[in-house]
């Protein structure tokens, strides 16, 4: 009788060591079990046949330098993690083939999701309902004329940095819309950020203009995940992101901050020249001087362009919605020009 209140004050003063935090209820219940079991030799009801495993799983060495080292619950779903890891899958061709899947104890179920064909979707980055066809109408020659100081500042601001860009990339307009693009997602974010923070400090709704300026830098980065397949950065090159990603963040964070307006204007005039070197993209596409290759898949279904798109087709829609970027920045610019709140005026939300 002593031997078990012995045994039964060792096993619950390990688990008080241990935690809640690592055990659930029933766990802490048959990790008691087990522990008896182990040092008395008897079975025990419940705690099964697995003994030597089920203790390994949930109590490790309970003398390590004075502590107790213990394992998490999750320790349980061990085994059939690894069983699961090396699982045989099938593939859209109709292949098998060994893919590693990953398991949680917290149940999260990974979304299986199909294209309208029926056929799998290949990209965990943006989903089908996040696709769209881009609108090539819009006015690409549309230009805010500067009048104010304000204004003729951040125009002169974008045609500064254009000389620098154009010396280092040249004609390699691939490269240039990809190093671009790095800096180009920047601002939305930036925008978004502020406001989200903004409407949180003051208790009010931002109008859409939160997620507005997201969607706008989430649609930058996908211009830069189609560009990559088509050049591959260099050494230089990805040092050069670092640099210039840094210094712009904090200064367009700096800006936001001093003046909205300004802030919003001057990307106004960043997506005007974007539409420029797009044009100029095509120029040396149409003369053969960049090879037509294949559209990317990832832009074949992003823009939910045809099956047989080109690098051209793919210029083309990533130009129109430098088109639309460039609007809504001059828009909102234009909303503190007259003294008015973002919010007060509805966003222009899955405007492409």
């Amino acid at each position: 009788m002593m031997m078990r209140r012995s045994v039964t004050r060792h096993a619950n003063t390990m688990l008080v060591t241990v935690g809640t935090r690592f055990f659930s209820g029933t766990a802490a219940t048959k990790a008691r079990a087990v522990a008896k079991e182990v040092v008395l030799g008897a079975p025990v009801k419940g705690a099964g046949h697995h003994i030597g495993t089920s203790m390994k799983y949930w109590i490790r060495s309970p003398a390590i330098h004075g502590k107790v080292r213990n394992l998490s619950y999750a320790s349980l779903e061990k085994e059939q993690a690894n069983r699961m890891n090396s699982a045989s899958v099938t593939d859209s061709a109709g292949e098998n083939k060994n893919e590693k899947e990953i398991v949680s104890y917290w149940g999260v179920p990974p979304s299986k999701i199909t294209k309208e064909d029926g056929t799998e979707w290949n990209w965990n980055c943006f989903r089908p309902w996040e696709a769209y066809k881009a609108d090539l109408s819009i006015d690409l020659k549309k230009h805010h004329v500067p009048v104010t100081f304000m204004d003729k500042l951040a125009y002169w601001i974008v045609k500064a940095l254009r000389l620098p860009t154009d010396i280092f990339f040249q004609r390699r307009y691939g490269c240039r819309a990809m190093m671009l693009e790095t800096v180009a997602a920047v601002p939305g974010m930036v925008g978004g950020m502020l406001l989200h923070c903004k409407s949180l400090r003051r208790f009010e709704h931002s109008g859409g203009w939160i997620k507005a300026l997201l969607e706008e830098a989430e649609n930058e980065r996908m211009h830069l995940m189609t560009f990559m397949e088509v050049a591959k950065p260099r050494w230089y090159e990805r040092a050069l992101v670092f640099t210039v990603q840094g210094v712009f963040f904090n200064a367009y964070f700096l800006g936001y901050l001093m003046s909205p307006k300004f802030a919003h204007r001057m990307v106004g005039y960043l997506e005007e020249e974007a539409i420029h070197s797009y044009t100029e993209f095509l120029k040396e596409l149409d003369k053969g001087n960049i090879e037509n290759v294949p559209a990317p898949a990832i832009a074949i279904d992003y823009w939910q362009l045809p099956p047989d798109s080109t690098l051209r087709d793919v210029v083309m829609v990533v130009r129109a919605d430098e088109a639309h970027h460039r609007d809504v920045n001059h828009f909102a610019s234009d909303i503190h020009y007259q003294g008015r709140e973002l919010r007060e005026s509805p966003a222009p939300v899955g405007y492409h």
